[in-house]
């Protein structure tokens, strides 16, 4: 994948939103091969956590070939420990590395991390900063070992063997802290020369309430183009024929869906799902994250499980039996069951 992809991806770009404890590996796989977005990222994870050697983060950066590009995404606080997380994003052949700072979410956002970095701009440049740092002294030669890095974290890279890239940087956020801010804030995102920005339509204090204000998206995209930065929207898309009308509408390189996708892979071809497929795709996601996750347990997958089931007479019968169930086996009695 070249490095330079956000510049060459097809018209209309419209991608999967990374969302936390929705996106994972397994969603990404089941989504990609049944309507591929135009480029996916990770759950959000921890740069502090990669750098205190937290190993249970790296199933967040588990991905598959099918997905490219693909984009981890890291969030956090400290410089330092983005650096070294860029260190690691690197050694994981990722496309690229997006930065979270529109996660709204109290224990987030009160830490300084997220939208919490939007009332600090100073610090939000010395982390773009420092991951930009990471992926040129990647590329140099740096060695994982010789870093601060725990060994449990430099584990789990040397199972990969990519070739160095420069990978481009980018940012999730919002429109503002309090009230929108879209001319000061992606104003100032715009001066640290990243590849692409894409921003949701809401501030920190609407979390998802309300509505997405899409004419402060479009102020963002006018401001971009003169800085040539990619410009993703984000927030209330429904379809794909909205994502497509507002990509025109508000002059946008992209768009970026998020909750339309829950259980709705479709979204991303405007293909409309027939039932048997809906719940075809239940026993394929169930099969698929067993196999990624082995032994583990099987409650994250059940709500995914929960939102194929909905649309069709009988949905609800249905969809109460899948939130009980333990295996992809019981999963496959469940949806075959269904005529």
């Amino acid at each position: 994948m070249d490095s330079i992809f956000w510049s060459s991806l097809a018209n209309p770009v419209i991608g999967l939103s990374p969302m936390d404890g929705v996106t994972d590996a397994a969603m990404r796989f089941v989504t990609a091969s049944i309507a591929k977005p135009s480029i996916m990222f990770t759950e959000f994870t921890s740069a502090e956590g990669i750098r205190a050697g937290a190993s249970r983060l790296m199933k967040d950066f588990m991905y598959s070939e099918l997905e490219r590009p693909v984009i981890a995404q890291i969030f956090g606080s400290d410089p330092d420990a983005f650096y070294l997380s860029s260190l690691v994003v690197c050694a994981l052949g990722f496309d690229g590395i997006d930065i979270n700072m529109g996660c709204p979410a109290k224990n987030v956002a009160e830490r300084g991390c997220g939208a919490g970095l939007i009332n600090t701009p100073k610090l939000a440049a010395q982390i773009i900063a420092s991951v930009k740092q990471g992926i040129v002294d990647y590329n140099s030669g740096i060695k994982l070992e010789e870093t601060p890095l725990p060994i449990e974290i430099t584990a789990h890279t040397r199972q990969f063997s990519y070739q160095p890239k420069i990978i481009p940087v980018s940012v999730k956020t919002r429109i503002g802290y309090d009230q929108p801010q879209t001319r000061d804030w992606i104003g100032f995102l715009l001066e640290q020369n990243l590849a692409a920005i894409s921003l949701h339509g809401r501030t920190l204090r609407q979390h998802y309430t309300g509505f997405a204000d899409w004419d402060q998206i479009a102020l963002a995209a006018e401001l971009a183009r003169s800085a040539s930065t990619v410009l993703l929207g984000n927030g209330d898309i429904k379809s794909h024929a909205q994502a497509t009308n507002y990509i025109k509408q508000y002059q946008l390189d992209g768009v970026l869906i998020g909750r339309a996708a829950l259980g709705n892979p479709w979204v991303f071809s405007g293909h409309t799902p027939s039932p048997r497929e809906k719940l075809d795709t239940a026993v394929f996601h169930a099969q698929t994250y067993e196999q990624m996750f082995p032994g583990q347990s099987f409650l994250p997958v059940r709500k995914h499980l929960s939102w194929y089931a909905h649309g069709f007479p009988g949905a609800a019968n249905i969809r109460i039996q899948l939130v009980q169930a333990n295996s992809a086996a019981e999963v496959t009695q469940i949806c075959q069951a269904v005529v």
